[in-house]
């Protein structure tokens, strides 16, 4: 090959064909001229040739020049990624550039501080009244208040209401304007009053706290209040059912029910339906008791035995998504005025029957209540046995209206 290069190297130049690449055109003409030349007198043979470089498959040096090669198609060559160009040095800066920028910076941190300092100023006002109000009203109570108005006519100028709230003369009846207050004063305690103004003073009717966070279902509560006998007794008037209490309970407890100074206790038991036990011991003398046991006839108290003891038992039964009962025993024991040791039993039972369509959207409420008693009074000539109850049916036909029936 390579004396055929050099017997070529001696020849005319011809035109050699362009069949390839421009590197293929390139590698040829490099290797044809960086033939080493043989010196006058030498046979080309005797020159060493240089080793040819490594070329990529190309024409066959061969074969006759002249001859018409056949095209090849060149290797597709890939191109890889460009370079990037390198970073540009950052110029320096001059120490008036730096003193400069320093000072531009100092600049904007002062004019964001002085902004702070004027925003904090701006909303430390409201941020305060604000704070200031919601401790406020966060320790300010529940309070509402109940205006109860009854109007009346009566056949007769002996009317049997006995209640200190009922409508007792014909025409309208100031029956009370009732103060509420409420508020759970810490995690352990809430405290609730009523206090009562009518057209012949004002009346504590309920103060007491009762405790929110015992164990066992266990609750407390200290004060006057009124006692959980039955279902009347513990309520107020803009509760009821009708505009005056039953004649039974004027009976045997007088014109403000059965009510105390004392303290109470309660356990809501773990059993598959709700059954609560209340007990509770408060003084036998006042008005609330005026019927059954000292009232005012006040003798004092010498041992626990000068106290009214109540005990009740309120469970509730859910018979059905619209039907629901519920059914209480109550009792109560303390002493009474007509002699020395003599004392007054008080028995009683509860029922509340309720049905309302809660599966449909409906103010119908259709209940029957109905409350008996059984009293037993020692006397110095013996006992006096004495019974009573009421019963009505109550329909609620709209959302604020309803009527009923009372025996």
């Amino acid at each position: 090959m390579d004396s055929q290069l050099n017997s070529r190297a001696r020849r005319r130049p011809r035109a050699i064909p362009i069949l390839g690449t421009a590197l293929l055109l390139s590698s040829g003409v490099t290797d044809l001229w960086a033939a080493p030349q043989p010196e006058p007198g030498e046979r080309p043979a005797d020159v060493e040739p240089e080793p040819a470089p490594q070329v990529e498959p190309g024409p066959d040096p061969e074969a006759d020049p002249e001859a018409e090669p056949e095209p090849e198609h060149a290797p597709e060559v890939e191109s890889g990624p460009e370079p990037e160009p390198a970073p540009e040095a950052e110029p320096e800066l001059t120490p008036e550039e730096l003193a400069e920028i320093e000072a531009a910076l100092g600049a904007d941190a002062s004019a964001t501080a002085e902004a702070q300092q004027a925003a904090a100023a701006t909303t430390a006002p409201a941020t305060s009244s604000r704070t200031v109000g919601a401790t406020a009203a966060a320790l300010l109570p529940n309070i509402s208040i109940i205006l109860d108005v009854a109007a009346a006519m009566f056949s007769d100028d002996d009317n049997l209401q006995g209640g200190a709230h009922d409508p007792n003369s014909n025409g309208f009846n100031l029956q009370q304007l009732e103060l509420s207050l409420n508020k759970s004063v810490d995690p352990y305690f809430r405290f609730d009053s009523n206090i009562v103004f009518s057209l012949f003073g004002v009346e504590v009717e309920e103060a007491y706290a009762t405790t929110i966070d015992l164990p066992w279902n266990l609750q407390v509560r200290a004060g006057q209040f009124l006692t959980r006998f039955g279902r009347i007794n513990p309520t107020h008037p803009h509760s009821w059912d009708f505009v005056d209490q039953p004649f039974i309970m004027s009976k045997y407890w007088g014109g403000e029910g059965n009510r105390g100074l004392g303290v109470e206790l309660s356990w809501l038991t773990p059993l598959p339906w709700y059954v609560e036990l209340i007990g509770s011991s408060t003084q036998a003398d006042g008005a609330a008791t005026a019927r059954s046991f000292y009232g005012a006839d006040n003798q004092g108290v010498g041992s626990p035995i000068d106290l009214q003891h109540t005990a009740a038992l309120k469970q509730f039964f859910d018979l059905h998504d619209d039907w629901s009962l519920l059914w209480g025993l109550s009792a109560a024991n303390g002493p009474n005025p007509y002699g020395k040791n003599t004392r007054t039993d008080v028995y009683g039972t509860d029922v509340y029957l309720k049905f309302r369509p809660i599966t449909r959207q409906s103010f119908t409420i259709v209940a029957l209540q109905a409350e008996w008693l059984y009293r037993r009074r020692q006397v110095p000539l013996g006992v006096v046995h004495d019974t009573g109850g009421y019963a009505y049916l109550f329909w609620r036909f709209a959302q604020r209206w309803g009527t009923g029936a009372r025996y």
